[in-house]
């Protein structure tokens, strides 16, 4: 069986798409060199021969040096041409784990979707994807031989939003990656002077935008003023229409407690959760929440909101869920969680990593293998 994967976004994105893309090649390169006469192509836009891919046994690179990746994607736009299984090669199956499929004349073709936030809140969006999104994804639905989601809310969402039938729609949870576990003390102090955390701190993992809600964050910690005298820690890229939210941040009567630490190396990362007292989470939506279960992994009590796919990821007693996005109850979900005895901060610290230690990228691996052989059977 020959697999053909679009990696453009693994090569050009840190986190979401990108990282989802490069961990599920990593686990399916194995996979397809364990069975005799498989193998995973990776086809990538490399115009400027600046991309670094990852050299993964059972899998081989396929970069098109001839165009750049900006101008593929416009001609796909607006012209069904070129076809991708001619710039690729041929293959039995095409996978697009970035929510749209270009024009492609032959083999089979799956595809990604990881959430419909950009039809449920679109004022979240940024409008030139939120643009480019809808008027794309209901083709490659119906071209799609096969759509792959990462919960079974989003899968369910897609069924009734897009009149997709349910039968060709599969769920593949993602994977925690195996070095989020506690760190040492001696980790710990490292990160902590390195990112300038010389206090108590509490933490939120995720990209800089409205749908993070960071700006909830603030009034939580204000109303924790003479409870918790600590550090709120943000660690995010910047995304879009950040300003606002910055300026939420520095008007705080608590800027000074306030750090926005931007993008984190992935290496400092389990040290980070580690190090934090509790881990926030007030997102609107999510396709599914990498960071808390992160978190979890690394030992760190969670407060998440129930926003999209998040009740199903985080279904266990280690994570509290408040119930809404009310700010008085979120503190006093903090000083509850900072007032437990030692007894139960370890009970909750073991039941989240047992938690999370569900969700394996092996998994996600082999039911997404499963996946190609049935479009093909």
């Amino acid at each position: 069986m020959d697999i053909c994967i679009d990696f453009q976004s693994a090569v050009t994105q840190m986190a979401g798409v990108g990282r989802y893309t490069r961990r599920l090649v990593e686990h399916l390169g194995p996979l397809a060199a364990a069975e005799g006469g498989s193998s995973v192509c990776l086809f990538y836009s490399d115009f400027r021969r600046t991309a670094k891919p990852p050299r993964i046994p059972g899998t081989r690179i396929r970069p098109c040096r001839v165009l750049p990746g900006r101008w593929l994607n416009a001609a796909w736009r607006l012209l069904p041409y070129p076809d991708f299984s001619v710039l690729a090669g041929p293959a039995d199956v095409y996978h697009f784990p970035n929510f749209t499929i270009p024009p492609l004349r032959r083999g089979r073709s799956v595809m990604t979707i990881h959430d419909l936030s950009f039809l449920r809140f679109p004022q979240y969006a940024e409008q030139r994807n939120l643009q480019h999104l809808n008027a794309t994804i209901p083709h490659s639905f119906r071209r799609a031989d096969a759509v792959i989601t990462i919960s079974h809310f989003s899968a369910s969402e897609i069924a009734d939003t897009l009149a997709v039938d349910p039968a060709r729609i599969h769920v593949t949870h993602l994977g925690v990656d195996s070095g989020f576990q506690p760190a040492d003390q001696a980790a710990v102090a490292a990160m902590r002077a390195t990112l300038g955390l010389e206090r108590p701190y509490l933490l939120t993992v995720g990209t800089l935008e409205p749908r993070k809600n960071h700006t909830f964050l603030a009034d939580i910690l204000e109303r924790l003023d003479t409870d918790y005298d600590g550090l709120l820690a943000i660690a995010g890229a910047p995304g879009w229409r950040t300003e606002s939210i910055l300026e939420r941040l520095r008007r705080s009567p608590r800027a000074t407690d306030i750090r926005i630490l931007s993008h984190v190396p992935e290496p400092l990362l389990p040290a980070l959760y580690s190090g934090a007292d509790a881990f926030l989470f007030p997102s609107f939506y999510e396709g599914f929440g990498f960071p808390p279960l992160e978190a979890l992994a690394c030992g760190t009590p969670v407060i998440s909101s129930e926003g999209g796919a998040l009740p199903e990821i985080l279904d266990t007693p280690a994570v509290v869920r408040p119930g809404s996005l009310d700010a008085d109850l979120w503190a006093a979900a903090v000083s509850d969680l900072l007032q437990e005895n030692r007894t139960q901060q370890t009970c909750r610290r073991d039941s989240g990593r047992q938690h999370a230690a569900r969700y394996r990228w092996t998994d996600t691996a082999r039911r997404t293998w499963d996946v190609y052989r049935s479009v093909l059977s």
